[in-house]
């Protein structure tokens, strides 16, 4: 080894001893007749001192080290005069007798520090140089631990890790497929698997009842924070189980982590209806950190006269506690906010419960106080509070209002990144409308159960049928989804037919998965978490870019090593690809 110790072990127990270490200047402090640098590794920093009372030329050297010069230094640890409580080597600095640049550097467009100088785009580019920095590293750091301890609990319990194929075959449901054309099947393609979901079927089928894999997974979708075209699942497989099998196991996985790695207990998880979450905060991924409940009022306003009421199908508004100071320019704001494409309400009514008792409404021409007091009633509404109601059709205003609840949530401080609110919504609808297709898909993918009760309802109405599916929601954001499986070809081929595949269709596309039904497959379900989300979560980050080592951009590209990019006319020539310019 080229050093001795790293840059973040040596103490105040060290004094006295000959050292050797390497790393990156970080900064370096000229103060006359000594010169101090701190040199840094990935284990931490330690403070580097040059004295011309001990080497006039080996501090001369030193002034010649420039930011992210990599060195190498020995000395004899001594004790600070002035000491830095805020690091772990901040007693000792190294009185340096040897030095060695092991590697030149130019100076880096931005700084290497926490709070950094750099824009996404240019530490994108230079990617390698964020990850120097103690933000980047440390998230990293924590997706390792976390990694780590999803193996140690799964192997406790039996499960094997199964690496599957990456090369596949595509499918038409669900996003669309990354596709890889074949050179030595010319004209033919494989695609990148969405998830690894008919392998670990085949798994159970196969007498594995226990499987997990950390994996690579693709999809080529529009990208927001919380996607990637490329992501990592905890993908998990059971047979011989039931629903509440799979729930117990995995909330034990999840409680597991933030034990063992934020040092955070749970007692047990709540549980809530689909029809619930929707009905309460219009998503099937509330965040339940805060209340602010949505109250349908259409009983209480309907027959007065006003027509955005009268004619809408849904009126449904939250309490934002404490908001009836609002003046009248924040409340404009906040619905023209609401107004914006991306949201797309076409207003917004108001109620304030004055800290005098007194209600007033941006509609007193068509209520009185005695009328908004049953508002308030039903509300739940206190002396101070604000009122605010949407309208319209019901499944567009509950998704406009849960948008007005959260951005309520962050305006009130509600939404604190180091508070957990973990949260199973179950009993999802099996199949969901698509009005642009006009027909159903299904709602998480093709191989979900139907609840036993419910298959009879797939001839006569398919849009009420539930599934026996299940996802995992903390502080509103979707973790982890699965499902108890199809393991019956009969029921697997009427899924099919609902979902328009045509018997031919279905047996070209999954075949392979019906026949290997008629050998024998166990009842079998499981889940995938989103590694990436889950890690953002736990570092209470916004955005998953930041607890990947080299993410995309929002465009899908890597703008480091410029990819995608074109590739040379002789490679597309042996693939049988004719370019479409």
């Amino acid at each position: 080894m080229l050093r001795t110790h790293t840059c973040g072990e040596l103490n105040i127990s060290h004094l006295g001893q000959l050292v050797t270490l390497c790393g990156w200047v970080q900064k370096s402090r000229d103060l006359g007749g000594t010169t101090f640098i701190d040199v840094r590794d990935r284990y931490g920093l330690t403070q580097l001192i040059f004295n011309t009372d001990t080497d006039a030329t080996l501090r001369e050297k030193s002034r010649e080290l420039g930011r992210e010069f990599v060195i190498k230094v020995s000395g004899t640890v001594i004790e600070r005069t002035n000491k830095n409580t805020k690091i772990p080597t901040g007693e000792i600095e190294i009185a340096v007798s040897e030095l060695e640049v092991l590697n030149a550097a130019k100076i880096p467009p931005f700084l290497i520090e926490d709070e950094t100088d750099g824009g996404e785009e240019l530490r994108a580019k230079y990617r390698y140089l964020d990850l120097r920095r103690n933000p980047i590293r440390n998230n990293l750091v924590l997706r390792h631990k976390m990694a780590q301890e999803v193996r140690k609990y799964l192997d406790g319990l039996n499960f094997i890790e199964v690496e599957t194929p990456v090369l596949i075959k595509s499918t038409p449901e669900g996003a669309r497929d990354f596709v890889v054309p074949s050179r030595m099947n010319a004209g033919e393609f494989y695609a990148l698997p969405q998830s690894p979901q008919t392998f670990k079927q085949l798994l159970m089928v196969s007498g594995f009842d226990r499987y997990f894999q950390i994996v690579k997974c693709f999809r080529d979708e529009d990208l927001r924070a919380d996607r990637q075209p490329e992501f990592t699942q905890i993908d998990c497989e059971m047979a011989f189980i039931t629903q509440e099998d799979i729930l117990n196991i995995f909330e034990g996985l999840t409680r597991h982590l933030f034990k063992n790695i934020k040092g955070i207990e749970f007692d047990n998880f709540p549980r809530m209806q689909y029809a619930d979450a929707m009905r309460l905060y219009g998503s099937d991924k509330p965040d339940t950190r805060f209340g602010m409940q949505f109250v349908e009022l259409n009983d209480l306003v309907k027959g007065k006269g006003l027509g955005i009421f009268d004619n809408a199908e849904l009126v449904v508004g939250i309490n934002a506690k404490g908001c009836a100071e609002y003046t009248r320019k924040q409340i404009d704001e906040l619905t023209e906010w609401l107004k914006r494409p991306q949201i797309g309400a076409t207003g917004m009514i108001y109620c304030r419960y004055n800290t005098d008792g007194t209600l007033k409404s941006s509609v007193d021409k068509f209520y009185n106080e005695e009328e908004l007091a049953k508002w308030a009633a039903a509300f739940g509404a206190e002396q101070g509070d604000l009122m605010l109601l949407l309208a319209g059709n019901a499944d567009k205003v509950r998704k406009q209002l849960n948008e007005l609840r959260l951005e309520m949530g962050n305006r009130l401080g509600l939404r604190d990144k180091n508070k957990f609110s973990p949260l199973w919504v179950v009993d999802f609808p099996l199949l969901e409308w698509d009005e642009e297709t006009e027909r159903y898909h299904a709602m998480h993918h093709p191989f979900t159960s139907p609840k036993p009760e419910d298959i009879a309802l797939l001839d006569t109405a398919p849009g009420e049928v539930r599934a026996n599916a299940y996802d995992l929601v903390i502080n509103g954001t979707e973790i982890g989804g699965g499902s108890i499986r199809i393991h019956d070809r009969t029921l697997q081929a009427l899924m099919f037919k609902h979902l328009g595949f045509s018997p031919e269709e279905a047996q070209k596309q999954f075949g392979f998965l019906m026949d290997a039904f008629e050998y024998g497959a166990p009842p079998h379900g499981g889940i995938a978490f989103g590694f990436d989300r889950l890690t953002s979560i736990f570092a209470g980050l916004d955005s998953i870019r930041d607890v990947i080592a080299f993410p995309k951009n929002n465009s899908g590209r890597d703008v480091m090593i410029d990819s995608p990019s074109t590739i040379a006319d002789a490679q597309l020539n042996e693939l049988k690809i004719k370019t479409a310019l």
